[in-house]
């Protein structure tokens, strides 16, 4: 199988939103800053569920956040 990239717009389509910080995107979310960093820093890929959340508080569309590099 071959292996891919999660990448993400998470940090921009965040600072496009008033200046929404991390720990308020993190606290709506249901996780903490921590790992908010880490998903905009593309160092951990966050469950379904938390994408889902990512996009429905940034109202933007799952797919325009997130996407898969070969």
């Amino acid at each position: 199988m071959k292996e891919f990239v999660l990448r993400n717009r998470v940090k921009i389509a965040r600072m496009e939103q008033d200046e929404l910080t991390q720990g308020e995107l993190a606290a709506l979310v249901g996780v903490t800053r921590q790992t908010m960093n880490l998903i905009e820093a593309q160092k951990y890929n966050p469950t379904i569920k938390v994408c889902l959340l990512i996009s429905k508080h940034l109202k933007t569309p799952v797919d325009t956040l997130f996407w898969m590099e070969d």
